[in-house]
């Protein structure tokens, strides 16, 4: 046995196999063959309790000649995009205005990525707590009377507004951590040669910060586009479907309405969806990001 354990060890690589053994094993079991079956189950009609049913195509059909299911990809998009607007940009001029080390600077670092690592369940309340028209935060401040979370027209931005609020700290850490990898005598070049901060931000801070940009941009839209516990803890898909979005609607179709093939289904447009985006924003990383050959 002894003989047996010094021949495995001595080999590099198989030591380091055995080591990664139970990641691949995890992979294997929770990710891949989950994602072989539900693949199946996109092409059949199940309900969790009768044999299932092989259908084709007709999961993918339906979906395609619904209504309700292009309104929950627009506000997919339209969520996606916006939090991914402002969750780049916001993050970006804070960590530029944080990296010349004004008074504070450590306490904002901390404030702004509290959010981030706070749990979703508190933030879903405490928002809540703040969009209520009567007794909330805002409304109590402003003194203004908007059901934020109850009127189609300003559900989805309320819920805009608490994504990028939680995605700030994060991003923004990202980008003073690339700062720390350019050198300051760049910025204080520039400021000799007369550039006021708009110019060294337009010119000199987003060419070099380019490669961070577009990486806290490919990482800001895959997870946008995933969002399910804002939807559920603040607004469930509601009014009116107005905050509905593909990946709540996976849940509802699955856990709700026991249609496992439909959820399937959606599961697999919204992978293909992220996957044709970040396979453009691949494509695109030569415009976007300075000096990529």
């Amino acid at each position: 046995m002894k003989a047996l354990l010094n021949k495995i060890f001595n080999s590099d690589s198989q030591c380091g196999l055995i080591f990664i053994l139970p990641a691949l094993l995890g992979i294997l079991i929770f990710i891949i063959i989950p994602i072989i079956f539900s693949f199946g189950l996109s092409f059949t009609k199940w309900d969790l309790l009768n044999p299932i049913e092989f259908v084709g195509l007709n999961n993918y059909k339906n979906l395609l000649s619904e209504p309700l299911f292009y309104k929950i990809l627009l506000n997919t998009i339209i969520f996606a995009v916006s939090t991914s607007v402002f969750g780049v940009i916001i993050p970006l001029i804070l960590a530029s205005i944080l990296n010349t080390k004004i008074r504070g600077c450590e306490f904002f670092k901390g404030a702004y990525f509290l959010p981030f690592i706070t749990p979703m369940v508190v933030i879903g309340i405490v928002w809540a707590w703040i969009f209520d028209p009567n007794i909330g935060f805002i409304s109590q401040i402003l003194h203004i009377h908007i059901n934020w979370l109850y009127d189609s027209n300003f559900a989805l931005p309320a819920l805009i507004i608490v994504s990028v609020w939680k995605l700030i700290g994060y991003n923004m850490i990202i980008f003073l951590s690339a700062f720390s990898s350019v050198s300051q005598n760049i910025f204080e070049a520039a400021k000799i040669d007369g550039a006021n901060n708009y110019q060294i931000f337009k010119n000199i801070t987003i060419p070099l910060l380019s490669p961070t940009i577009f990486f806290v941009v490919i990482i800001t839209a895959i997870s946008t586009f995933q969002v399910f516990d804002l939807i559920y803890l603040m607004t469930e898909g509601g009014p009116f479907d107005s905050t509905n979005v593909l990946v709540y609607a996976i849940y509802k179709n699955a856990f709700e309405y026991f249609n496992i093939g439909k959820a399937s289904a959606i599961a697999y447009v919204l992978f293909t969806i992220i996957l044709v985006l970040t396979l453009v924003q691949w494509n695109l990383r030569k415009k976007m990001v300075y000096n990529e050959k």
